[in-house]
């Protein structure tokens, strides 16, 4: 196994995990909290794969305490957590919620009383359900809803939290939620997908400046699910087969982020269906930030598939691949890759791995104890491929592992773990991983 040490990073690198809210928190329906489109979802037979629900998850919101406690334990010096919208406004005009500020007020002290730079995300996925039910993001009144829910979490806030991503995977959003049905609210149209993800990318745009009034001096930016693209073959049309599907997958973000617009080539496949776009949007859109959050979980490898709309792509999962429990495909090289080719297209600014992770089957052994080997060595091979990113000229300024805990893994529900901490959900005990373990010590420097 490659050796790599704290040293080899920057003294000011920020070494954190990740986490979200409606994964982790539960207490559903406590303090106010109101339904979420996840809560619908995950309520609705069928959708979750073992029935389960987010209702209790981690039990974070009664053991934020404990869990900030392992954070700091792990020697970090970041934590990247997201709000629930849903606990903020319980409707359209209502006024906001005292006690989930409250909660999140607590939280925020007990990241700086630990000395653990908060990150927050805004926007995690958990749209609530009363905005859902008058068209959620297809309709543009719900960019005016999540701006008026920034102005008032930035305002309370603002003094405190000097770094904020504005949404986290709007990919998954969009086509996850209303393209390919997988995630909440379920939808399955191909316009509709791309209308949401175009608003959504607008009130990403129109929220930056309203941040930087509200917490002058933050640093503010977005989180993309980014995947290195890969033919299946050498064959010409499987080579061609790449750059429709990177148009649609990573540079229908990456290009309108960064004063583009929407690419030709994308627009091209999906003709139609293309977003209704408003005067003034693609500027709104490519407002500068002051970085790019990157998740990087695996590459895609796809061959052409003339009969698959709208990209005539089609993925495949080649054999003889090391993969996840998951099924994903393990390949650090791809993390070297995609953050070159970042580096190198787009005037991002600072770099942020703002989820890295696997999941694997872990079980506790008779001691208390889990070994998880292969979680372990994944950390140890993606992080020294994004050190020798950065010795490459990579400007990455941090890495925040995905996650601090096990916990509700959307669709999944809990049958997929990628904690460095364990949860025995019927306990609600946390024990901390071998990864964790090994986290911790090279953090630490040991």
């Amino acid at each position: 196994m490659t050796m790599i040490k704290r040293t080899d990073f920057a003294s000011d690198f920020l070494w954190g995990v990740s986490t979200s809210a409606y994964q982790i928190e539960g207490a559903a329906a406590v303090d106010g909290r109101v339904p979420s489109i996840w809560d619908t979802f995950s309520e609705t037979p069928g959708k979750i794969r073992d029935g389960s629900t987010g209702a209790v998850a981690c039990d974070h919101y009664h053991r934020w305490e404990e869990d900030l406690d392992l954070a700091q334990a792990m020697g970090l010096n970041s934590y990247r957590f997201s709000i629930a919208w849903t606990r903020i406004f319980n409707g359209v005009d209502a006024e906001p919620n005292a006690k989930g500020l409250a909660f999140y007020s607590k939280l925020v002290d007990g990241m700086l009383a630990r000395g653990l730079q908060p990150w927050c995300t805004l926007y995690h996925w958990d749209l609530p359900q009363y905005l859902q039910d008058q068209g959620g993001w297809n309709n543009r009144a719900t960019i005016d809803a999540y701006l008026h829910y920034v102005d008032v979490v930035t305002r309370h806030l603002g003094s405190r939290i000097k770094h904020w991503i504005t949404h986290n995977e709007p990919w998954c959003t969009a086509m996850h939620g209303n393209w390919d049905g997988m995630h909440a609210p379920g939808n399955k149209s191909l316009p509709l997908a791309l209308q949401v993800c175009h608003n959504v990318l607008v009130s990403h745009g129109r929220a930056v400046p309203l941040i930087r009034a509200n917490a002058p001096g933050a640093q503010i930016g977005i989180a993309l699910s980014l995947h290195p693209i890969k033919a299946g073959s050498d064959s010409p049309v499987d080579l061609a087969a790449v750059s429709r599907h990177d148009a649609l997958r990573n540079r229908w973000f990456l290009d309108v982020l960064y004063g583009r617009g929407y690419p030709a080539e994308a627009l091209a496949l999906v003709g139609a269906d293309a977003p209704v776009v408003e005067a003034g949007d693609l500027d709104a859109i490519a407002v500068p930030c002051d970085f790019l959050g990157v998740n990087y979980y695996f590459p895609e490898v796809v061959v052409d598939a003339p009969d698959e709309y709208p990209l005539r792509t089609r993925i495949i999962h080649p054999e003889g691949r090391q993969r996840t429990d998951f099924g994903w495909e393990v390949s650090p090289e791809g993390l070297i890759s995609l953050l070159e080719r970042v580096a190198r297209d787009y005037p991002t600014g600072d770099l942020y791995v703002t989820e890295n992770g696997s999941s694997y089957d872990d079980h506790l052994n008779e001691d208390g104890t889990v070994t998880d080997t292969a979680r372990r060595d994944y950390l140890i091979r993606h992080l020294t491929a994004m050190r020798d990113a950065i010795t490459a000229g990579g400007n990455i300024k941090g890495y925040f592992a995905w996650s601090l805990l096990d916990n509700f893994e959307w669709a999944e529900g809990y049958l997929r773990r990628f904690g460095l901490t364990y949860i025995d959900y019927p306990t609600q005990r946390r024990i901390v991983k071998q990864s964790g373990e090994w986290y911790s010590a090279f953090v630490r420097g040991s």
